[in-house]
C-alpha cells in the first residue's frame, strides 16, 4: 500500500514541500494532524476548490486527521496573494453565513465531527487579540525585508495600487494560525495552493522560532485546463458546489465537456477511482474517451451532490445527446406559454429568455458561427422564428454550442 505522500504525488497533488523525506516519514504514521484554510469570501466553494478538498479526503482516508479552517478573522483583512487589488472588506455576519454554507459542502467530502476531523474558525482566536501584546509576542519574529520578498507581496508592491498596511498583516496572522493549531491540536502539517507558499513557510518559521520544533508544509499546483482556462471557470462563469448556483446537471456537464487532454489528470485529482482503473481508462482513444468523461462526470457529481442527483444528471445528459429520453426532466427547463409560439418567437428572444445567451449580439454571433441548435438542427439566423410546429410532444430542445443545453415545455 502506498504511503499517503506517495498517493498524493501519484495523483498530482504535490507542487512543493519542505523536507520531503521527513514529511514522508511523518505520514507513514496514521493520525497526523494537518490543516488547510478556506477564506469564506463567497457563500459557496467552486470546482477550483476541489484540489485542496480532495487532498483532505485522500489523507483522511489514509488515516490522518484534517482541520479545516474558515478564515473568519483573516477574511476581515483579506489575503493579497495572487490579487492585483485589495479585496472588499466584509462584515462579520457575511463571513459567518458563508462559513456555515462552506462547512456543509466540506462535509460531503470529509468527516469533520471532532473525532475524525475538525472544522474551526480562526476568528475564535484572532478577533480578541490585544494588539500591543501580539506585536511584542509574535510580531517580533517577523522581518520586513524577508516578508516583502514573498511573491504574494512583491506582485502588489510593483503596482500603482500598492499594498495596504491591513493586508500586510495577513501573513503574520496566517502564521499565527499554524502556531495556535500546533499548540492546541498538535497540528504539524499545513497545506494550501502554491500561491500560499510564502504564507505557509512563515508559519513553519514562526513555530520553529517560538517552540524550537520543526513542522511541515506542502502546496498543491494551481490548476489550469489544457486550453489555458482557470480550473472551475467557463465562458458562462464559475462552476459552484452550491446546487442553487450551479445545478447538478450543469455541474455534470462541466465535467463531461472536459478537454480530452485533461481527462486522465482530472480522474486522478477529483475521483477516488483506483489508480489501476484510471490506467485502463487512459487507454481509451478517439470517440471512446467519452466513456471516461462519463465516469469522471458521474463520480465528481456524486461526491458533490449525491448519487441520486448524479444519476439524474447522467440520464439528462444522455437525453440531450439523443441517446435516450430517460432523465430529460433533469435538464434545465423553462415553461413558456404555447400561445407565444403560434406567431413565433425569434431565436434571439428565446435564447436570452432561457439563459443560453445574455445579449442579442451574442445570439447573432452564435448563429452565424453555427453554434445555435433547435431540436438538434443548426439555426443560422438569430431572426429565425421558433414556432409551435417545431415542438415534439410538447418539448423543444435548445443548444448553445456543444455544451449548454436547455429544454422548453409548454
Amino acid at each position: 500500500m502506498n504511503n499517503a505522500l506517495e498517493t498524493l504525488k501519484q495523483r498530482g497533488f504535490v507542487k512543493q514541500s519542505t523536507d520531503e523525506k521527513a514529511l514522508e516519514v511523518a505520514l507513514d504514521t496514521k493520525g497526523q494532524v494537518f490543516y488547510i484554510g478556506f477564506d469564506p469570501t463567497a457563500d459557496s466553494l467552486h470546482a477550483g476548490s476541489l484540489v485542496p478538498i480532495m487532498a483532505i479526503a485522500q489523507l483522511q482516508r489514509a488515516g490522518h486527521f484534517p482541520i479545516c479552517i474558515i478564515g473568519g478573522g483573516t477574511t476581515m483583512i483579506g489575503d493579497p496573494s495572487g490579487k492585483t487589488e485589495m479585496r472588499r472588506i466584509m462584515t462579520r455576519e457575511e463571513i459567518d453565513s458563508n462559513g456555515e454554507k462552506i462547512l456543509a459542502q466540506l462535509k460531503r467530502y470529509a468527516v469533520l465531527d471532532g473525532k475524525q476531523g475538525l472544522f474551526l474558525n480562526n476568528a475564535d482566536w484572532l478577533l480578541n487579540l490585544n494588539y500591543i501584546d501580539f506585536l511584542r509576542d509574535i510580531g517580533r519574529y517577523f522581518k520586513i525585508n524577508e516578508m516583502i520578498r514573498s511573491e504574494s507581496y512583491k506582485q502588489r508592491l510593483d503596482r500603482q495600487e500598492g499594498l495596504s498596511f491591513i493586508e500586510f498583516n495577513y501573513q503574520v496572522l496566517q502564521a499565527y494560525d499554524f502556531l495556535v493549531l500546533f499548540n492546541n491540536h498538535n497540528c504539524t502539517i499545513q497545506m494550501g495552493g502554491d500561491d500560499q507558499w510564502g504564507n505557509i513557510l512563515a508559519g513553519n518559521d514562526l513555530i520553529r522560532k517560538v517552540t524550537g520544533k520543526n513542522v511541515h508544509a506542502l502546496t498543491f499546483p494551481l490548476l489550469t485546463t489544457a486550453a489555458g482556462r482557470k480550473m472551475g471557470k467557463t465562458e458562462s462563469g464559475t462552476i459552484w458546489l452550491d446546487p442553487k448556483k450551479t445545478s447538478p446537471y450543469e455541474f455534470y456537464q462541466y465535467w463531461i465537456n472536459t478537454d480530452d487532454r485533461d481527462v486522465v489528470s482530472f480522474l486522478k485529482f477529483f475521483t477516488f477511482l483506483p489508480f489501476e482503473q484510471i490506467k485502463e481508462l487512459e487507454k481509451l482513444k478517439g470517440a471512446d474517451i467519452r466513456q471516461a468523461k462519463e465516469i469522471l462526470a458521474f463520480e465528481t457529481t456524486k461526491l458533490a451532490h449525491g448519487e441520486e442527483e448524479a444519476e439524474k444528471a447522467r440520464k439528462a445528459s444522455r437525453a440531450a445527446f439523443g441517446k435516450t429520453n430517460e432523465g430529460i426532466d433533469s435538464m434545465p427547463t423553462s415553461t413558456i406559454a404555447r400561445e407565444r409560439f403560434i406567431k413565433g418567437v425569434t431565436l434571439t428572444d428565446l435564447f436570452i429568455e432561457t439563459g443560453l445567451a445574455e445579449t442579442r449580439a451574442e445570439v447573432q454571433r452564435l448563429a452565424e458561427q453555427g453554434g445555435a441548435y433547435v431540436q438538434g438542427e443548426k439555426v443560422l439566423s438569430a431572426k429565425t422564428l421558433i414556432t409551435e410546429e417545431m415542438f415534439r410532444e410538447g418539448e423543444l430542445l435548445l443548444s448553445s454550442g456543444k455544451k449548454k443545453r436547455h429544454r422548453v415545455v409548454t
